[in-house]
């Protein structure tokens, strides 16, 4: 007497599938498909935001994008064994963090620089209104 298995193997349902696929797209594909579900039909935008607060969607790292960002990162600062090379990208890193920087106080610098320009031009204009204003009051 043959056994046959007493279980088969299900497709993946449509909602599975659909819940990997919006995975794999990133959040924006979640946050997409709740504000298509407001617009089209209300309740399926509401369900899926209830779903994405459940599930917990919407924080950070729990579609695969964020998960290979987290993994690239963890690489960069892994060493790879040939320590020319491992010197080589300590040195490029730390000239790319310096130039950033750099950059950084750079465009602080020119925020400055126009803030204070704004602040000249207000403080020009009040002049020029309160000594017009004043003009007629001496005539009289």
């Amino acid at each position: 007497m043959t056994h046959t298995a007493d279980f088969q193997i299900q497709p993946q349902s449509w909602f599975a599938r659909s819940e990997a696929w919006l995975d794999s797209k990133g959040k924006g594909a979640w946050i997409a498909a709740m504000v298509l579900g407001f617009v089209f039909v209300w309740p399926v935008g509401l369900a899926l935001l209830f779903y994405m607060i459940w599930s917990k969607r919407l924080g950070p790292g729990r579609c695969s994008k964020g998960r290979e960002h987290r993994h690239s990162r963890f690489q960069a600062s892994r060493s790879s064994g040939n320590l020319a090379f491992d010197a080589y990208k300590d040195e490029t890193l730390r000239r790319l963090e310096d130039e950033q920087h750099s950059f950084e106080a750079f465009l602080e610098r020119l925020r400055d620089a126009k803030d204070k320009a704004e602040f000249d031009q207000f403080m020009d204009d009040r002049a020029e209104a309160s000594s017009a204003s004043e003009e007629p009051a001496e005539k009289a």
